[in-house]
């Protein structure tokens, strides 16, 4: 029997359409004059919303035929998208702030498919609906359709649950950082937007601008306090996404639950998972944290979906991501000396180049200005030296018979540790200064995440061994048989 949507999504919609519609309908009360007509005219406007929620929630359908969702919308023409359960291999289950307050839910299917138009999604479920279908859609085996709603309940396990006082690692986190900016920028944005309905057309905003240029200290201030506010409102941010971050086991998926205002569920089915990969940066390896992603085949938005674990201690992250989805039981094999010395060459000669530009600039004109420029260059170049050192400390590769590791980086590290059983290829690169040099760039192919992982700047020996190592079958064909010795 054809399912709907819960009717409560119709006091969702016309909220959801109004920022799309004010611009509208101010525009059309500032030319009416704020008259009567203008706000009849206003009214049709926020009635026809009104409306065409109705219809869309109408003209809407879903159905579970045993091994398929079918999910049909009939207006003039009739559009049904059928998806096979096998194809499923991520449910998440959002409730963001609306729905929270009238107990619905979003549910998105990732089927795999690459771009977000290929996906189903059912905006608008009860809570239980959701968990009903959320069981139904990741269930492995058909069932007649009578059964479907006789779901046994998912046995479930808690692998770990972030404490709150975790939270406080947000700020390491660069990108959640630069949110005070994006706000400024946004509030901007939306003032050049609206500045002709509110009275600040271009000859005031160029006004502004003429008389911020001329009381630049203000500028300065402006700058100072983002500055200031960012690891406060980068903390708040990363507080509001990850509060309350859980992980679990439940019946074959990992499940990560997240989030203050939209609280969201993810499940990834643990038999596509082919790895994780661990990130910090420099912050955080300073505060010894780290983050963890999932690697999973055919997952869109691997980056937001895929994540195991926010900002947390190094240990529990190795911990977590071994029970979760495996160990890596062997040390990193360190890159050869001149990976190195070509970090250190690229870290230090650019600052080392405008530093010696500086002083014989001094010395020939005993300006000023060059002393602007040789002082920054000097610590620059200085400061690379450490820099081009972690970059190669945080070189390496390895393969404990089970999974192969790559790291590589130093302002953002990653680990990424594959199973065997995903590498589906090598690749050998290497440029006109890395055949200089005597090192390439091995890259592990692999059916998932980002389809490839890079050992940087390895030896050609290495590069020629560690393929053999880990996949010696792929290599066997080509390989010399023995030849037997003729008879005397």
């Amino acid at each position: 029997m054809p399912l709907r949507l819960s009717p409560k999504v119709l006091l969702i919609d016309p909220v959801r359409m109004l920022p799309s519609l004010l611009l509208p309908l101010v525009g059309v009360l500032f030319v009416g004059g704020f008259s009567a007509h203008s706000y009849g005219w206003a009214a049709m406007g926020v009635g026809g919303t009104v409306v065409f929620a109705i219809i869309r929630w109408a003209t809407f359908s879903y159905e579970i035929f045993g091994d398929r969702l079918e999910t049909k919308r009939s207006l003039i023409s009739r559009s049904i998208r059928t998806i096979p359960l096998e194809r499923i291999r991520g449910v998440d289950v959002s409730t963001p702030p609306l729905h929270r307050l009238l107990g619905l839910a979003v549910l998105k299917i990732d089927t795999g498919a690459s771009g977000d138009d290929e996906e189903a999604g059912l905006d608008g479920v009860t809570l239980e609906e959701a968990e009903r279908l959320k069981s139904v859609l990741l269930r492995r085996a058909p069932r007649p359709e009578a059964q479907v709603s006789d779901v046994a309940a998912p046995r479930e396990r808690l692998i770990i649950g972030v404490p709150r006082r975790w939270l406080l690692y947000g700020p390491l986190s660069g990108a959640y950082l630069l949110t005070p900016f994006a706000l400024a920028g946004g509030a901007v944005g939306l003032a050049f937007q609206w500045g002709d309905e509110l009275g600040f057309d271009q000859d005031t905003a160029w006004s502004a601008g003429q008389w911020i240029w001329d009381h630049p200290y203000l500028l300065v201030a402006v700058a100072l306090l983002l500055v200031v506010a960012m690891p406060f409102v980068g903390g708040l941010m990363y507080a509001v996404f990850n509060w309350d971050f859980k992980l679990k086991h439940r019946d074959g998926y990992l499940v990560a639950e997240r989030g203050l205002i939209n609280r969201r569920s993810v499940s990834l089915e643990s038999a596509r998972v082919r790895g994780y990969e661990i990130v910090d940066g420099l912050a955080e390896r300073w505060a010894g944290v780290v983050r963890a992603w999932a690697i999973v085949t055919g997952l869109g938005d691997s980056e937001t979906r895929g994540q195991l674990l926010p900002d947390v201690p190094r240990g529990v992250a190795y911990q977590v991501t071994a029970e979760a989805i495996g160990p890596y039981r062997a040390e990193l094999r360190r890159h050869p000396p001149v990976a190195r010395n070509r970090r250190l060459f690229r870290a230090v000669f650019p600052w080392a180049v405008l530093a010696v530009a500086g002083a014989v600039g001094i010395w020939a004109t005993g300006m000023i200005l060059w002393w602007i420029l040789l002082v920054p260059a000097l610590l620059l170049a200085g400061a690379g030296i450490p820099l081009g050192l972690d970059r190669y400390a945080s070189l390496g590769h390895g393969y404990d018979g089970v999974r192969v590791a790559v790291r590589s980086g130093s302002l953002r590290r990653s680990q990424a540790v594959i199973e065997r059983r995903a590498v589906v290829g090598w690749r050998l690169r290497q440029t006109w200064f890395q055949r200089r040099a005597g090192v390439l760039t091995l890259i592990v192919g692999v059916g998932a995440g980002k389809g490839g992982y890079s050992a940087i700047d390895v030896s050609v020996a290495q590069g020629a061994a560690f393929p053999a190592e880990v996949t010696p079958e792929w290599l066997a064909p080509f390989l010399d048989e023995p030849r037997t010795p003729p008879a005397a």
